[in-house]
């Protein structure tokens, strides 16, 4: 009765529950490392192991793609594949609209183009005109700036390599920094007026159009290097009505892949992509909104619509808010996926780092109680202490 007792005061206080000499090793641990962070461990049956300022709402950063992964297995399932629609018209003008692809990459495009040509002919393409309206005109993610970051940068229905470009300049000579990845004149171009010397990744965020028209003089390169020729001008429009598509495109990767991709390489671009998908549901065009009202109701069915609160879905935004419970009930939902996350030592796991924000969370492998799931949650511009923390739990319990 008096251990009890002394539990439910010590969450009251909002100090670490010490249930058991296990638990209270790790628990003293952790708050000896860092007693003002937020720390939450639970087991596989629901029982919290550390909870030490557990109550207090945290801004996720990049830990937010967790749930974004979660939702889009949910609503789309891992097997789903993003679709890109060719349209060729009787002046062999080729029509392209995007369907949101965020692994529409290089790589992708050399595979793509031969089957375009196939499915089109040879003759010459007499212009593209690239379609992007599957994204309203006026699509804002909170959180995204306009800045030459690969990670600010611009989502598009319609983009190639992550809407950025990777070269190496030295003076006014641009050379792709890819070997799989042509140098266009666009690239050229926006390298000597943004990038400095060097080898840099700048992202398309000045306007939504040069996006579009370097996806499509990046197209014209590789439907050239497949052996076909684009003779006109790159042009952006919508498809016109009643127009058939000569080739829709699957990405090769079902969405588990890009999960996967994403959660090891934290993309904010793909982060929001895939975001942004999950409100097809409702019918296209998609749009933030959409999204949000399919994630909301997730969320309100599983009992956490005053844990998770969504802003968008990359963890840029500081207006995302999440409570350690909602999101280590996130974790427990989201188990059957956890081996899409990076890990070491059998652990499983997401960063997230915004200024003055380091965050951890996933899942653990300890001695006595098995896997676990922990929330760490830091003030700070060190990301050192989420480690100490997470193999003090590893080893305390």
């Amino acid at each position: 009765m008096w251990s009890r007792l002394l539990a439910l005061a010590l969450v009251v206080l909002g100090l670490p529950v010490l249930s058991g000499h296990a638990h209270a090793g790790a628990a003293k641990t952790v708050a000896s490392l860092a007693p003002s962070g937020l720390v939450l461990v639970m087991d596989a049956d629901g029982n919290e192991l550390v909870a030490q300022n557990a109550d207090k709402p945290f801004v996720p950063a990049s830990v937010a793609k967790i749930v974004t992964a979660w939702l889009a297995m949910e609503v789309l399932g891992g097997d789903y594949r993003f679709r890109t629609r060719f349209y060729l018209d009787d002046n062999r003008v080729l029509y392209v609209r995007g369907g949101g692809d965020p692994f529409l990459i290089s790589e992708e495009l050399a595979l793509l183009a031969p089957q375009l040509i196939a499915a089109s002919g040879k003759e010459p393409i007499t212009g593209i005109v690239l379609d992007s309206s599957y994204y309203p005109d006026d699509l804002t993610i909170p959180g995204i700036e306009d800045t030459n970051e690969a990670y600010d940068a611009l989502n598009s229905a319609l983009a190639v390599n992550f809407n950025t470009i990777h070269a190496v300049r030295r003076g006014k000579t641009v050379r792709s920094a890819e070997k799989q990845t042509p140098i266009t004149p666009l690239a050229v171009s926006q390298f000597r007026a943004r990038a400095r010397s060097g080898r840099s990744r700048i992202s398309l965020t000045q306007d939504p159009e040069v996006s579009l028209r370097y996806a499509g003089e990046l197209l014209a390169a590789f439907i050239e290097r497949a052996g076909g020729s684009v003779k006109g001008e790159i042009t952006v429009g919508t498809v016109p009505d009643g127009l058939e598509p000569v080739y829709v495109h699957e990405q090769s990767r079902p969405l588990s892949e890009i999960l996967s991709q994403l959660l090891i390489g934290s993309n904010n671009y793909i982060a929001n992509q895939v975001f942004l998908e999950i409100g097809s549901t409702l019918g296209g065009p998609v749009s933030l909104e959409k999204s949000l009202k399919v994630a909301n109701a997730f969320l309100a069915t599983n009992g956490l619509a005053e844990d998770i609160h969504l802003e968008e879905g990359s963890g840029i935004s500081r207006g995302n808010h999440f409570t350690a419970r909602g999101l280590a009930q996130v974790l427990h939902l989201f188990a059957p996926h956890a081996h899409l996350l990076k890990g070491s030592r059998g652990s499983k796991y997401k960063t997230g780092t915004l200024s003055g924000v380091r965050t951890l969370a996933g899942y653990a492998e300890t001695a006595k109680h098995g896997r676990v799931r922990f929330v760490i949650s830091l003030r700070g511009n060190t990301g050192r202490m989420r480690y100490r923390l997470l193999r003090a739990i590893e080893r305390g319990l």
